[in-house]
């Protein structure tokens, strides 16, 4: 399975931007969907998680600002982020995993995505 992101780029703080990913196939490992990010320095965080069914999981520190978005079904997903801060900044990495706790935690990703940059300016 791979996974398409787009999306990111460069935005004053306050501002949004909307990446989105979309699985190469309809598979069952791909019935989770969401984002990780990566700040330089740091390790690899959770970001968002949605499954099919429109359920969904936030890190505290987006929860509020960021909005994870999938039609039913469909294999299509969204990150629709808001008032981004600088500390928002990263690489923004797509994940899919068989369910939605799986995609929320690094070791359970099934697939990928290349990556993606953000970056929020003061």
């Amino acid at each position: 399975v791979q996974l398409i992101e787009s999306g990111g780029g460069t935005v004053q703080t306050g501002g949004s931007l909307r990446l989105s990913c979309e699985a190469s196939e309809r598979t069952s490992s791909a019935y989770g969907m969401g984002w990780f990010r990566h700040i330089p320095g740091k390790q690899r965080e959770f970001v968002a998680a949605i499954n099919r069914m429109g359920a969904t999981k936030y890190a505290d520190s987006v929860k509020d600002r960021f909005t994870a978005s999938r039609e039913r079904g469909k294999y299509i997903a969204s990150l629709q982020m808001n008032n981004l801060k600088p500390e928002d900044t990263a690489v923004y990495y797509c994940a899919a995993g068989g369910t939605l706790d799986s995609v929320a935690q690094e070791w359970a990703v099934g697939y990928w995505g290349q990556g993606t940059q953000v970056t929020v300016s003061s």
